[in-house]
């Protein structure tokens, strides 16, 4: 109970800072210095919070459906043998720095979305593929042989049970994902991406902590919040499928 009122809490502070940050003026004002402002004002902290959350949800989006279906693939008797190849791929996106990616992409697709799009797909596919993985081959014995009792084909088997049936595991890589993607996408405000990273880095380039601390709050609010919504939807579907 005390978990979901400070998430309620954290929730409502988060909403009213970005309806109306200059009401937080006073909390941010010891931070700075040589009368520097206390908020961020070049730009909404609203627009800039939900141009951040769409970048993450595409990416999140992305990574989801490329990683599912590389799982699906290698989990078919006829994409057994590309299993190696596919965790070659995935980890190669989690290994290589983002912003090593962001350096390579900006030549092709130039400043702005785009090369943050990119990092954040590569980066998101590894836990997405890892856990649909687990998911669908860590099915009971007793479910697969009633499976084949019954008859199903495997595109049945696959879309009435083992989809459904690893449907927790992926939501919690999608969670994995979308806290790590969150994170990583202030980067994108170096090409040019609308991010909360442009907060941050005005923060840095000014030296006032306190911009630096808006956009961080942010950032760590909402990947608490998105965090505990993951985990709600994952404990409601093992519920639903009578899994606890």
């Amino acid at each position: 109970m005390t978990g979901r009122i400070l998430l309620a809490g954290a929730g409502l502070f988060l909403l009213g800072f970005l309806v109306s940050p200059a009401s937080f003026a006073p909390l941010f004002q010891p931070f700075t210095r040589n009368n520097a402002p206390a908020i961020y004002a070049q730009t909404s902290l609203l627009s800039l919070t939900l141009s951040h959350l769409a970048i993450v949800a595409v990416a999140v989006a992305a990574s989801t459906v490329v990683g599912l279906a590389l799982a699906i693939l290698v989990t078919r008797r006829a994409g057994r043998e590309f299993l190696p190849l596919a965790r070659t791929v995935t980890a190669v996106g989690q290994t290589f720095p983002p912003v090593a990616v962001l350096a390579l992409a900006v030549p092709v697709l130039g400043f702005g979305t785009g090369p943050t799009l990119v990092a954040l797909f590569l980066y998101g596919l590894l836990p997405v593929f890892e856990t649909a993985l687990a998911g669908l081959t860590g099915q009971p014995p007793a479910i697969i042989d009633a499976a084949r009792g019954m008859g199903l084909t495997p595109g049945q088997r696959l879309w009435q049970i083992d989809l459904p049936l690893a449907l927790p595991l992926l939501l919690a890589g999608m969670r994995l994902t979308a806290v790590i993607s969150l994170g990583t996408a202030t980067i994108g405000s170096t090409v040019a991406a609308r991010t909360l990273g442009e907060v941050i880095i005005a923060g840095l380039l000014s030296s006032n902590t306190a911009f630096v601390l808006q956009g961080g709050l942010v950032v760590g609010i909402l990947a608490v919040l998105i965090h505990h919504g993951f985990q709600g939807l994952e404990n409601g579907v093992r519920r639903r499928m009578g899994l606890e």
